[in-house]
């Protein structure tokens, strides 16, 4: 039997002519869903209105939005929301946010738990995030070591996110507010 041929592999620079919306990992294309759900849109909106607000008086600081990272030639993420405490030279972003939000859907689970943390942590990202909607709960890891290591999990409570140039004290509970 012969070998299967081999996955053809990406680069940034074919990431940047494709249409629609992808996240490009060690060179395999992910196709991300047409358009979120309610659910997921006002968790993402929430996180940033509240990051946003809090960097008020952060000069160097910014909260973002859906802006792609590009880490290496073969990987592309799009965090739902971040932090970056340095001024972005360009549209995307070439160097590693200190804190990523990534709100769970259905059809992200397996990116989100697993294959964006691994590479998150690669790069260096101090506080990674994971919102959960459907059950209200946020999960919050700290790099520790080179390795993400849970801090707790959040529901209503609030947590102090110590960053290179500034603080901010997160209110999980205004997330899921009616």
């Amino acid at each position: 039997m012969a070998d299967p041929a081999p996955l053809e592999q990406y680069t940034i620079n074919d990431h940047r002519q494709w249409e629609g919306d992808w996240e490009l990992i060690r060179g395999i294309p992910h196709a991300m869903p047409p358009s979120p759900g309610f659910d997921h849109q006002r968790a993402s909106l929430r996180i940033a209105r509240q990051l946003d607000e809090a960097l008020d008086e952060c000069p160097q600081c910014r909260a973002i939005i859906e802006t792609d990272f590009e880490l290496t030639a073969n990987t592309v993420l799009r965090p739902d929301c971040a932090v970056i405490c340095y001024q972005p030279e360009g549209e995307r972003l070439s160097r590693a946010p200190e804190l990523v939000f990534e709100v769970v859907s259905p059809s992200s689970v397996k990116r989100d738990e697993i294959l964006k943390p691994a590479i998150y942590q690669e790069e260096g990202v101090e506080w990674f995030v994971l919102i959960y909607p459907e059950t209200l709960t946020a999960k919050v890891y700290r790099l520790i070591e080179h390795q993400y290591r849970k801090q707790a999990d959040y529901s209503r409570e609030s947590h102090l996110f110590e960053l290179s140039k500034c603080r901010i004290d997160f209110d999980f509970g205004f997330i899921w507010k009616k």
